[in-house]
């Protein structure tokens, strides 16, 4: 989606009690955007705002109309300069002309309530620099949908042994004057007075968001060569279908080659507007700015398949050089996810391993040891927990799913209205024991707000994986379907880069098992008929 961070009044890019740089007036400062590459750790200058002379308090009006991507980090840093007094229109700024800077990412601003976050500008030592006030807005960019439904009467007859086969095209007119085939209804055999399907289409792709420009419909008889007979046509606006909403609208077929010919010619037949409906389309970025909220938890692998954690070759080796599969994967997925969960607690778990104090085998036992509340401070909170567990318990089996995707449905069961979904990562050396129960689990969890990430490490085949996955077959357990497909899997080993750059690979690795999840969450809210709640007005 396009979104637009706007540099204006109590909405975006507002900085607060800036520094003073003048020595006889107040500054007059510019906010400078840059944005860095995926995976990359060099600053691009991505644009500025206008410069607003004499104030320590600026509205700025110019937007940054950036592409934003939910599975991506996309880190911003905006720079507070002071307009240099070479010129006003110079782009060269001097050290002396900095007033601050903030960092962001672009998902905390939009997970961020009402998608307004205020931050602190910092940079100058010894100097309080004020604030920033950013605001992202969605474009919208005509996001409705129409559904409407025709019917036809006394239209001419074209077939010799029967009446006619009737179907509609409908077409946008374009900017030069010519047009684009946009819908075609179905044939109704063998009539000339047919009832067409309701049909949906997308206003965009109707009129491209203009409510005043030409749809043209032409209605022909269908014949089974392909030749099929012009009856006539008729011309309509978005506009003007919208009337249809109160009453019924009647347009004329005319074939305009019978009207020259016939003096007598009234028209081909009628077709009339039955019924005309219009419901906007939900983004995810809707429902995050109207205060959905993104429950991240964690479920590791602890059986004894990935090796002794003191080995170099475990899985779950902790060298003092680099993180081992299990932590990178869990960085790179946490890393984004993070930004649309306010208060920063995730719920983190292990399976297949023998716990203290007793040495019982668990399957869904709280990394940070604490029963009562599972929940771990941020994504290095969850590291360290992790790190910690694997010194504490031992590696065992068999590795069971079942549990943990239970224990996360019935969290996700209590809040069905669309203020909270939940996505649970599972990372895992992929030999699963407890197929039929997970399927099961997974089947049972369609139905929630809810969303499974698997990522297999290590060599082993992950077959019974892609079966979860259900991208290709939906999943079923004894007889039900899975009602949406909710799960994600990615092969570790398919990012591990030869060039050694672990940032981007594990950019990659994020992107690909994000991507799916706007989608998802939007399914379940569309089954359950939940619309986004409207973020509070200013």
């Amino acid at each position: 989606g396009w979104v637009a961070l706007k540099v204006a009044h109590t909405w975006i890019c507002s900085p607060r009690n800036l520094l003073d740089m003048d020595t006889f007036s107040k500054s007059d400062p510019v906010v400078v955007l840059f944005v860095q590459g995926s995976g990359s750790s060099e600053w691009k200058e991505f644009g500025r705002t206008e410069v607003i002379d004499n104030t320590l308090n600026p509205d700025f009006v110019r937007k940054f109309v950036l592409d934003y991507y939910f599975e991506e980090k996309q880190n911003l840093r905006f720079d507070g300069l002071q307009q240099n007094p070479v010129g006003s229109h110079s782009a060269v700024f001097g050290a002396q002309d900095f007033l601050g800077q903030a960092f962001v990412a672009l998902g905390e601003v939009i997970g961020a309530q009402r998608g307004r976050l205020e931050r602190p500008l910092t940079g100058v030592p010894g100097k309080r620099c004020g604030t920033i006030l950013l605001l992202a807005e969605e474009l919208s960019n005509c996001r409705d949908i129409i559904t409407m439904q025709l019917c036809a009467n006394k239209l001419d007859k074209k077939d010799f042994f029967g009446k006619s086969d009737p179907f509609l095209v409908f077409y946008r007119s374009n900017e030069d004057g010519t047009f684009t085939i946009c819908h075609k209804t179905e044939v109704v055999k063998n009539t000339l007075n047919p009832v067409w399907q309701p049909f949906t289409i997308p206003v965009r792709a109707l009129c491209n968001g203009d409510y005043d420009r030409t749809v043209k419909i032409d209605v022909y008889d269908w014949d089974r060569d392909g030749s099929h007979d012009f009856i006539g046509e008729f011309a309509t606006s978005y506009r003007e279908l919208s009337r249809a909403q109160s009453q019924f609208t009647v347009y004329e077929v005319l074939n305009p080659r019978k009207k020259c010919k016939k003096k007598k010619y009234v028209n081909s037949g009628t077709v009339t507007l039955l019924s005309f409906s219009v419901e906007s389309e939900f983004t995810f970025v809707d429902y995050i700015r109207g205060g959905t909220q993104l429950n991240f938890t964690v479920a590791i692998d602890f059986t004894a398949s990935n090796g002794l954690p003191s080995q170099p070759t475990s899985l779950h080796y902790v060298s003092p050089y680099q993180l081992s599969a299990y932590a990178l994967a869990l960085k790179a997925v946490g890393e984004v996810i993070q930004d649309y969960d306010s208060d920063k607690l995730f719920p983190a778990y292990g399976f297949g391993a023998k716990v203290p104090p007793d040495g019982k085998i668990s399957h869904q036992f709280p990394l940070n040891n604490n029963a009562e509340n599972p929940s771990c401070c941020g994504i290095e909170g969850v590291l360290e927990s992790y790190l910690q567990s694997l010194r504490t318990v031992q590696l065992y089996g068999p590795t069971n799913f079942a549990p943990v995707i239970n224990q996360v449905a019935g969290t996700a069961a209590q809040v069905t209205d669309g203020s909270q979904y939940h996505v649970l990562l599972i990372i895992t050396d992929g030999v699963i024991s407890d197929m039929l129960q997970t399927k099961e689990a997974i089947v049972t969890a369609s139905a929630l707000p809810m969303s499974i990430i698997i990522v297999g490490v290590g060599p082993a085949e992950f077959e019974a994986m892609e079966e979860l996955d259900g991208d290709e077959v939906r999943l079923s357990s004894r007889g039900r379907f899975a009602e949406r497909d909710i799960v994600q899997f990615v092969p570790f080993r398919d990012y591990v880069d030869d060039s050694g750059n672990q940032v981007l690979s594990m950019a990659r690795l994020a992107k690909d098992v994000l991507a799916e999840i706007p989608e998802q969450l939007l399914s379940y809210m569309k089954t359950r008929d939940i619309k986004p709640r409207r973020a509070d007005p200013e």
